[in-house]
């Protein structure tokens, strides 16, 4: 199943951001949870869609990247510094990468380049997003799981990708 538009998919879970790069919220009972870091551009979009269907940011706990490629950790930085103390899950592979100077220099590069490609420059500067070395976090693996009080996400390693 393709999910193009925002909105809700679940009970638990919702679709936010553009069709061409979305994130996911998945609530539960001690928290909600961003699934995917999307691309930096979304920010605008995910915020005031947050607000229309009344997700409240403040709730959401944890950060699950997916993998660590620009298009899918776009707006881990706004999140982690407006609200300190999210915990940030990657797998050890994406946290290295992460850790990189140059990474971090192409991830900031090609977000600026997606931007201005779409017309809205400027955005990674106006809410914070650049990465920089401040983003850490737990490490997952094969068979871990991240608790969201009645929801439990079991982590499944899917190398190959990035």
């Amino acid at each position: 199943m393709r999910v193009r538009n925002a909105g809700r998919v679940t009970e638990h879970l919702w679709h936010l951001g553009r069709d061409e790069a979305g994130v996911y919220i998945l609530e539960g009972r001690d928290g909600a949870i961003l699934i995917n870091g999307g691309m930096s551009f979304i920010l605008p979009d995910v915020l005031q869609q947050m607000m229309d269907f009344g997700i409240e940011a403040s709730k959401i706990r944890k950060i699950l990247i997916l993998h660590s490629h620009f298009d899918h950790v776009g707006i881990v930085p706004y999140f982690t510094r407006t609200y300190p103390g999210i915990e940030v899950y990657a797998s050890a592979p994406a946290w290295k990468i992460l850790a990189m100077p140059k990474a971090i220099e192409v991830i900031n590069n090609f977000s600026r380049l997606s931007e201005k490609q779409i017309g809205l420059e400027g955005i990674l500067n106006s809410y914070n997003m650049e990465w920089r070395d401040d983003i850490t976090g737990i490490t997952l693996a094969e068979g871990d799981t991240i608790d969201l009080g009645d929801i439990v996400l079991s982590i499944l390693e899917t190398p190959g990708h990035s």
